[in-house]
């Protein structure tokens, strides 16, 4: 056993053990609630630039098991109380330490995570250094930035997945980061999917004559990617459009809007979010550090609200034939209530309406 410590942006130390990958690592320490998932979270490019807490105990327990993964791992750290040294699962490829030390992601565990929650609460998001020995100059940590990584998480080169049965639709997703499961729900439904680099113009999408437009996920801070929002402006009420998450910020501010960056984000599976034309409250998974400003919303109406603290969680764009969430309807694994939004999808490329 190695000791080793995350050290906060602040100076204050947490001492631990090290396992995974054996380099110091400098990210920003965010905080996840889900008590299970791990797998899905860890392969979820939306932490690229991240140090990942899990607030759950007990981490590992049924290993890591490669038909899970969301997409490849970007995270620059990963922080537990306990990591399972013996999982059982029949699925179970191998152990948690070993795929971290492949990914060449370290890790540390034996601390005191329900300490560090609070702080993270109290304080908001910061960034620490995952490291051996506590460096005399904290100077980079705090000067660190998620920066440019969208570009760094989205496909190299198209592709295409085909649709399962007869193909009723072609849909061409532009990766910003997209988690494997939104292929997969639109693939069951009859969609071709296109996966296209977060780099695509408008033109090129326009000319393959897609029947709907997916915006994905995705990493980072929204109004850096201000080449992807020029080109959200072109294609809006061109054809029918499905954002999450980041795709649905990107979309905000291509209709006008503006975001800001929520004190500690929203990263779980159990967000209580309201449907505001009715009287539904659904359990979301969500994983993002930036909201949308409900004041500045003009273009649309927004359509979910978070029923913790009232943010913006959805809108719609009827005369444009779009619709945005926050949340994952695809959530894989999580709360699986609001997978009704991809037929809503589905619906308005027969011709429907919002």
């Amino acid at each position: 056993m190695k000791k080793g410590y995350l050290v906060l942006q602040d100076g204050r130390a947490f001492e631990g053990i090290r396992f995974g990958g054996e380099a110091d690592a400098v990210g920003e320490l965010v905080f996840t609630t889900g008590m299970c998932g791990y797998i899905e979270t860890l392969t979820d490019p939306s932490y690229a630039g991240q140090i990942v807490m899990q607030t759950y105990p007990l981490i590992g327990n049924y290993g890591i098991i490669r038909q899970d993964f969301e997409g490849a791992c970007h995270v620059k750290g990963y922080v537990v109380r306990e990591w399972c040294e013996t999982p059982s699962n029949f699925r179970t490829d191998l152990d948690l330490d070993t795929w971290l030390k492949e990914q060449k992601v370290p890790g540390l565990y034996g601390v005191d995570t329900r300490e560090l929650t609070r702080i993270i609460r109290e304080h908001g998001v910061m960034n620490a250094i995952l490291c051996d020995e506590i460096p005399p100059d904290l100077s980079a940590v705090p000067a660190y930035a998620v920066a440019g990584v969208v570009e760094e998480v989205t496909c190299k080169a198209p592709a295409l997945f085909p649709a399962e049965g007869p193909e009723r639709f072609r849909v061409s997703l532009i990766d910003y980061g997209a988690k494997r499961n939104i292929i997969r729900e639109l693939q069951k439904r009859g969609c071709a999917v296109q996966v296209c680099p977060a780099a695509v113009s408008a033109e090129e999408l326009l000319a393959s004559g897609p029947d709907g437009l997916m915006l994905s996920n995705g990493p980072g801070d929204p109004a850096e990617n201000t080449y992807q929002i020029a080109q959200i402006q072109k294609l809006l009420g061109k054809v029918p459009l499905f954002g999450i998450c980041l795709g649905h910020q990107l979309t905000a501010l291509a209709a006008g809007g503006s975001t800001y960056k929520l004190k500690y984000g929203h990263r779980g599976v159990n967000q209580p979010v309201r449907d505001l034309r009715g009287t539904r409250t659904y359990i979301t998974s969500q994983n993002h550090g930036y909201a949308v400003d409900s004041d500045t919303v003009k273009a649309g109406r927004i359509s979910f609200a978070n029923a913790n603290d009232a943010t913006c969680e959805g809108i719609d764009y009827p005369e444009l034939r779009a619709f945005t969430v926050q949340f994952h309807p695809e959530a894989c694994t999580g709360p699986k209530d609001t997978a009704f939004l991809f037929d809503r999808f589905v619906d308005l490329m027969k011709g429907g309406d919002l």
